[in-house]
């Protein structure tokens, strides 16, 4: 092992190029460089012949080291180092060895069982001169996924691109999987095989503009002093990069899959592009509930933190995880003992209001610090500090990769380790809508519990008609057609820091404006109408219940599935 390192501040958003292990294996190896900016990097290291070099031990190594030191006697590391479990040595080790984006995403893809990527597929098949050899190989069926760049208008703008076709079959239905804030497609590898097990489906999975391994174009700040446009134009950001998407890929209609951040767009390019879905499935999305300490000079804080602190492996591992839903952004200003049965009520809407009594007596929670609050206003991203860390950036990235994926097989924790660092020492780019879209705490600037209502119910313009082109008769004007509802499905895991209470209030409302339009539609409206909401929790998971939990996710997403397959051949059925 390494015994010792000497790093001299490199220049901010160097990307260093790969060195092999070889140099660190069994000698003393110093490197110096100058970068174009004037700085330098000098690292120094001692090698121990009889070890083998950092970047081979697994992720949670030291996390294993703590644990048997402490059966041994031996303190664990206290403050700070306990936080960040990858070392000093270790991290810039990965820092100066660290792979490519797409190989790193390449390498999370790997761990996808059955299914063989397009290029082994193909040389399969040609060696053994049958596709009856692949459809051995993959016992649910010939299926094959590809990755690809999808280049949209404009200059430096194109989307990652993941899929998985079930070969030789026809595709009657599709699945759009969107993921949330900084991430990246790779982290829903364990949903991909068992997802396209359905027949008559075609998965797809993108990053979203600015994000993953998407291009990185320069966010421009909206042009709009209005806050509302503000946040329109940060949303339109990647609604319209999705709608593109869609036109390129010829899709007429689709299901929708958003997490988090994902979801709250998902809704917002439901709402703006009507007519597009046939469901809309939102996993643990942000941005429901309105602050309700909104005109409050102080930001109260949120649990978000849990996003940094929860450690998954204990959450999946206990019996009967408690929920926590309720201690989020909906009621983060009260004290769960001391809230009130209005207060309750309220957060659940039952009846409809669209206003939620804050006249709690419970304590508040302790209030954002001030810095957080500046920075955030600032638009100054956390992955800056990833990037503007050098080599002790896989550092930082381990303090949140530890927890969240501590559950995992070693290989897989690393390579979501290595994936996730890659992503976020990227160029910053989409990151950089957020604060236009969320306040200081992840509240909503434009909260969806109060635009819930006008999901489903868009009016959409046929295509126009015209006359033959031998004729010369007018154009026929279209006639407007108004959206009748889409099922809505809200998920949570039973211990997320997401609040669903706001998904229950939501539920609530899409229920009772579907009942509306059944009492006052056309007949023709109620016939087709199809507006369902409903909430599902998914146990011994949290915000990320896709890989918490994904025997369970993925369980209740293939039943999501079947009930669309089941619809859209009912309607191809009466056409």
């Amino acid at each position: 092992m390494l015994k010792h390192l000497r790093v001299v501040v490199p220049t901010p958003g160097r990307q260093p190029a790969s060195s092999p292990t070889a140099r660190f294996a069994d000698q003393d190896t110093h490197h110096s460089s100058n970068t174009s900016g004037g700085g330098s990097i000098t690292i120094t290291m001692t090698a121990d012949a009889t070890g083998p070099p950092p970047t081979q031990r697994p992720m949670l190594a030291s996390q294993r080291a703590k644990e048997q030191g402490s059966q041994s006697g031996q303190d664990a590391p206290k403050g700070i180092g306990a936080f960040f479990p990858l070392g000093y040595k270790e991290a810039a080790y990965q820092w100066w060895t660290s792979v490519t984006a797409p190989v790193a995403q390449q390498n999370v893809l790997s761990h996808i069982p059955h299914i063989r990527p397009e290029a082994a597929a193909d040389a399969a098949t040609a060696a053994a001169g049958s596709a009856e050899v692949a459809k051995a190989a993959d016992p649910y069926g010939n299926r094959i996924w590809r990755t690809s760049m999808v280049q949209l208008s404009g200059k430096d703008r194109a989307l990652n691109e993941f899929s998985v076709e079930r070969v030789g079959e026809k595709v009657d239905d599709t699945l759009v999987v969107v993921h949330g804030y900084g991430a990246g497609l790779g982290f829903f590898y364990k949903n991909f095989e068992p997802l396209s097990r359905v027949k008559g489906w075609k998965l797809y999975a993108l990053d979203m503009l600015g994000m993953g391994n998407s291009s990185r174009p320069g966010f421009k700040l909206p042009k709009s002093k209005d806050p509302i446009e503000r946040t329109l134009e940060a949303e339109d950001w990647f609604v319209d990069s999705l709608e593109e998407w869609r036109r390129i890929r010829k899709i007429e209609r689709f299901t929708l899959l958003g997490h988090s951040l994902g979801g709250y767009l998902a809704v917002s390019y439901a709402v703006k592009y009507p007519g597009r879905l046939n469901k809309l499935i939102l996993a643990s999305p942000v941005g429901i509930p309105e602050d309700p300490y909104a005109a409050s000079a102080q930001h109260e804080a949120s649990t978000m933190s849990n996003e940094f602190t929860q450690d998954q492996e204990t959450i999946v591992s206990r019996k009967n995880p408690p929920h926590t839903g309720d201690n989020n952004n909906f009621l983060n200003a009260r004290s769960k003992t001391s809230a009130t049965p209005n207060a309750t009520a309220a957060a659940v809407q039952a009846d409809g209001d669209k206003k939620r009594d804050t006249n709690s007596t419970g304590a508040p929670r302790r209030p954002l610090n001030k810095w957080i609050v500046w920075l955030w206003d600032a638009n100054v991203s956390p992955f800056s500090l990833v990037r503007l860390s050098g080599p002790f950036g896989p550092r930082l990235v381990s303090g949140w990769t530890s927890r969240r994926f501590s559950h995992l097989p070693d290989s897989e924790s690393r390579a979501l380790h290595d994936y996730a660092y890659s992503l976020f020492r990227q160029r910053g780019s989409g990151e950089y809508a957020l604060p236009y879209i969320l306040a200081p705490g992840a509240f909503a600037r434009r909260p969806i519990i109060n635009r819930i209502e006008e999901l489903g119910r868009q009016v959409i313009k046929s295509p126009e008609t015209t006359a033959a082109a031998t004729t010369t008769a007018p154009t026929t004007k279209p006639a407007e057609v108004r959206e009748t509802g889409i099922p809505v499905v809200f998920m949570y895991g039973d211990s997320d820091w997401m609040d669903v209470k706001g998904g229950h209030a939501a539920a609530e409302r899409l229920k009772a404006r579907s009942r509306e339009a059944l009492l006052k539609g056309t007949p023709e409206e109620k016939r087709n109408e199809k507006g369902t909401a409903k909430v599902v929790i998914v146990s011994k998971a949290g915000h990320h219940l896709y890989i918490d939990n994904a025997d369970e996710f993925n369980k209740i997403l293939t039943d999501e599935m079947k009930a669309t397959s089941e619809e859209s051949q009912k309607e191809r059925d009466v056409n």
